[in-house]
């Protein structure tokens, strides 16, 4: 059987006809860079993230970028964040001329761990970025407050958490002074190409964000600030639109397949109680009961690149999100970093697979999964 990691084609299919016309439309107006598309893009999006304010722009990565220009951060600052997440958490503080100081993760949620933050806050440190990894929000009352104290700007990476929420209900995007999407295809909610957007509530920050994504041009020609060409594309603002009225029901599938793999792991007695070194099982993604939108399905288990490469040959998709942690890439070795910096995310990096869990995943599909598994571990 073949389970792909991800089966776009399948999520198309669903919903043609609505991104055709859409796509269609844009075409008819021929307004293709920014306009009333993106403009109603931001608008349902900021309210969908419980925010008063949304900026397209093009890309996730770009959305990090301009919010820490919007910030004013540059040579001489410091930015917190985690080194288990995607490059461009990072990368995007080192293109602003700052420099990263790398948190050790949570073990259970693999998210930044907000215990271990004070002890890296100084004098020249600016902002914090917490990465709500896998569509699960970090712990942002401690980030908060910590912010608060020390006068620091919240800017929360939620490229794969759009939707999600805490235990107190609030969405992602929607405790820091920045949220930053991500419409990369492979997203919960993806576009046909890059794109990205910054929501907040804060006026005077929204139309910063605006006039940077332009080159800092406001009005046309006028140019207030340097800045970018960080646009969203109409043609990408039509498509995450059409795809945003299906977003709940697609998480609502996410969940549930989640919560099938968990029954499925159970059941075949393949569940480790604690670490999985040594127990030939699996130890499962920590999920609430409500909140989290799965936008990966990421077990840890030992020889895992064994593992995966079993999987592989029995047709079945499998990803590492991420191999190398950031504070141990080659680009940053003038930071210093070293094995054991960060054990828990260096742990991580060794350990974890994510697994298919897109919307359309079948239950033959999932069986067939958990099957492969218990066969290479049993």
């Amino acid at each position: 059987m073949n389970v792909p990691l991800l089966d776009l084609k399948a999520q198309y299919k669903t919903i043609k006809a609505e991104i055709d016309a859409a796509v269609a439309g844009v075409f008819e107006s021929q307004y293709f860079i920014l306009g009333p598309v993106v403009k109603e893009c931001e608008v349902a999006l900021a309210r969908y993230c419980g925010c008063s304010h949304g900026v397209g722009v093009s890309s996730g990565t770009d959305a990090l970028l301009v919010a820490l220009m919007a910030e004013n951060i540059g040579p001489g600052d410091e930015v917190i964040t985690t080194p288990y997440s995607f490059f461009a958490t990072a990368g995007s503080i080192v293109r602003v001329g700052a420099r990263p100081v790398f948190v050790d993760i949570d073990p259970a949620t693999f998210n930044i761990n907000p215990a271990l933050i004070k002890a890296k806050i100084t004098p020249k440190t600016k902002a914090i970025i917490p990465v709500h990894l896998y569509g699960l929000m970090a712990g942002m009352d401690e980030i908060m407050q910590l912010a608060g104290k020390h006068g620091l700007a919240i800017i929360e990476d939620a490229a794969q958490a759009v939707g999600s929420s805490d235990e107190k209900g609030r969405r992602a995007c929607s405790v820091g002074h920045y949220g930053c999407l991500s419409f990369f295809p492979s997203k919960n909610l993806g576009g046909a190409g890059d794109g990205g957007m910054v929501v907040m509530n804060d006026a005077a920050r929204a139309e910063k964000v605006a006039w940077l994504r332009n080159h800092g041009a406001e009005p046309k020609y006028y140019h207030k600030f340097i800045g970018g060409n960080f646009r969203l594309d109409a043609l990408q603002a039509a498509v995450v639109l059409a795809k945003l009225k299906h977003l709940d029901s697609w998480t609502a599938a996410r969940r549930a397949n989640a919560v099938r793999y968990d029954r499925l792991f159970a059941e075949a007695g393949l569940v480790a109680a604690g670490k999985v070194t040594g127990s030939g099982k699996v130890q499962l993604p920590c999920i609430p009961k409500s909140g989290h939108v799965v936008n990966q399905y990421v077990i840890r288990v030992q020889r895992r690149d064994e593992l995966r490469a079993f999987l592989s040959g029995k047709g079945v998709g499998n990803e590492v999100y991420y191999p190398v942690p950031l504070h141990l890439q080659e680009c940053f070795a003038y930071l210093g970093g070293r094995v054991g910096d960060c054990p828990e995310s260096e742990k991580a990096a060794n350990e974890t697979v994510a697994l298919p869990v897109y919307p359309e995943l079948s239950d033959e599909q999932a069986r067939y999964v958990v099957a492969c598994i218990a066969e290479f571990l049993k």
